[in-house]
């Protein structure tokens, strides 16, 4: 196994770990990203990002994050592109493992973002690429002139929906509640799509097919009417979960499994910081994510300076 010894090892590498990065690098830290196999955190899945501050027209989220490293590296960042697989944050020094390879860090920086909800139906991660996707960027040109559904009623399944129209000839969005969670400028530009229907009260209970999907079953959580819903693709817009099983008995989570903090960025343990989803059970937004990315390298800054 290889090692190296770093100041500064932030796991992560969306909104927040690359902020973060970006400000431990300009204070001149030895600083490297655990970016993952698929970095970029969840706003590589996302198409354009309208909300974040400098973009008058938005931005495709693979470009912003794709920009946001560049950014870090110009800086000196270094990154490794594997997943972070166990810790041991009982030293002074932290021990990070990396599939085969061990960082040794003054401090850390949690940083890890949050991963898809399921539905919890037999076959559902079998079918994954098979009718199945938690990504409609990703696998929308999939299901060109063919009818699909998505489950979920909030922003992120608004902007799913939304975005498969431009490949599916119908999107059935599916809603568990009796109303859309979605803002208001999301469940407007839903609502004006004519290729989007919607069903409240609605609970999807079993996934049709033999190699793939064909089709589901649903049910009226109001009236108990179970319906056949004949579509070639579901997509999986039901929420998120934070990140955090490898730093259960590391540093203290709550009952969701969200990292606790002090002083809104630091754990439990001195000489660990987080920032983003990881312990934000409440804004989930890129430009909060990357304040705290701010506020946890300064923080670790100090830490590191005192």
């Amino acid at each position: 196994m290889s090692r190296e010894k770093k100041k500064l090892v932030i796991i992560g590498s969306g909104p927040a770990g690359l902020t973060a990065a970006i400000y431990a690098s300009r204070a001149m830290l030895d600083v490297t990203v655990i970016a993952g196999r698929t970095p970029g955190g969840q706003l590589m899945m996302t198409t354009a990002v309208e909300n974040f501050p400098g973009f008058s027209k938005g931005i495709q989220g693979p470009v912003l994050m794709s920009e946001m490293r560049r950014q870090a590296e110009h800086f000196g960042t270094k990154f490794v592109d594997r997943w972070a697989d166990q810790v041991d944050f009982s030293g002074k020094v932290k021990r990070i493992g990396a599939e085969g390879k061990e960082l040794l860090a003054d401090a850390v920086l949690i940083a890890t973002g949050s991963k898809n909800r399921w539905l919890g139906l037999p076959h559902e991660k079998d079918w994954v690429g098979r009718g199945i996707s938690t990504c409609a960027t990703c696998d929308g040109y999939f299901f060109r002139d063919q009818d699909i559904a998505v489950v979920g009623g909030g922003d992120s399944a608004m902007e799913e929906a939304t975005f498969l129209t431009a490949f599916a000839k119908s999107v059935s969005v599916l809603v568990r509640g009796d109303a859309l969670k979605a803002s208001r400028i999301m469940q407007e530009k839903a609502f004006a799509n004519p290729k989007i229907k919607f069903f409240l009260n609605t609970e999807t209970t079993e996934l049709l097919g033999k190699d793939k999907l064909e089709g589901l079953m649903t049910k009226n959580t109001k009236s108990g009417r179970v319906e056949k819903l004949n579509v070639a693709g579901l997509f999986l817009a039901i929420g998120w979960s934070p990140a955090t099983d490898i730093f259960k008995g590391q540093v203290d989570v709550d009952e969701k499994g969200f990292i606790r903090v002090i002083d809104e960025v630091k754990t439990s343990v001195e000489g660990v910081f987080v920032a983003g989803d990881v312990s934000d059970p409440i804004y989930k937004q890129a430009v909060y994510s990357a304040g705290m990315g701010c506020r946890a390298a300064l923080e670790a800054q100090w830490y590191l300076d005192n």
